[in-house]
């Protein structure tokens, strides 16, 4: 069962978790560091809970999350201590798509610290951003997505459907080699992406090519006399 929001826990005991040892926690390449109340993190995921252990007095050991976002992680402290992140539509045109790939990698860091309720919030945040700034993942973003989630994620559903969308729209620039680097690197993003074309067009039968007659297939110039047949 989920844990009350702390937002709305008891001042009492609120303040019994704040009471708790502090852990350093690193994250991101350059090692940003937090110092975190031990039993507050403990309260929102088990993640947590392996990884402290009793060094010196007053701190309870290190976590280091060098893969992880810090900005992604700026939110997941408000999450910890307020219950709550920013709403996309509270900051200006101009931050919306820096917020869109925060809660992205939000997500993929709920998805790894097991924190499902803050993972939906993320994934909510991020389809409203990207729809108020008028954007979309491109395969830069799509590929880290499927590098570091499971297979049937609702975030892999997600981008796949948006590359799908972009792919069978007239009037984008996008087409199937725009996402190349995604089709190359996995094939469960290359079935995604044709499962979500076949549900957006109504599973449309197209003509059958083997009824064709003509040139259509053979390897030489529209200008040039057909030998064939």
């Amino acid at each position: 069962m989920a844990n009350i929001n702390v937002a709305d826990l008891p001042a009492k005991t609120f303040a019994e978790l704040l009471c708790s040892p502090i852990m350093d926690v690193y994250v991101g390449e350059n090692r940003r560091h937090w110092c975190l109340h031990r039993d507050l993190l403990g309260y929102h995921t088990p993640f947590f809970q392996g990884q402290s252990h009793l060094d010196g007095k007053q701190k309870f050991g290190n976590v280091e999350l060098l893969d992880e976002d810090p900005h992604a992680f700026e939110l997941l402290v408000k999450w910890l201590y307020q219950g709550k992140i920013d709403d996309v539509s509270e900051f200006p045109m101009e931050r919306k798509w820096d917020y869109a790939v925060a809660c992205q990698k939000l997500y993929v860091l709920c998805d790894k610290i097991k924190m499902p309720h803050l993972k939906n919030i993320a994934i909510d945040q991020f389809r409203k951003s990207c729809h108020e700034a008028g954007l979309v993942p491109g395969p830069e973003e799509i590929k880290p997505i499927y590098d570091t989630t499971p297979p049937r994620s609702p975030i892999r559903k997600l981008v796949s459907q948006i590359a799908a969308r972009q792919i069978m729209d007239p009037e984008s620039d996008s087409n199937a080699g725009t996402y190349r680097m995604c089709f190359e690197a996995s094939a469960d993003f290359a079935i995604d992406v044709i499962d979500a074309i076949r549900q957006g067009s109504g599973a449309k039968l197209f003509h059958d090519p083997t009824e064709e007659t003509g040139c259509f297939y053979h390897e030489h110039g529209t200008s040039q006399l057909c030998k064939v047949g």
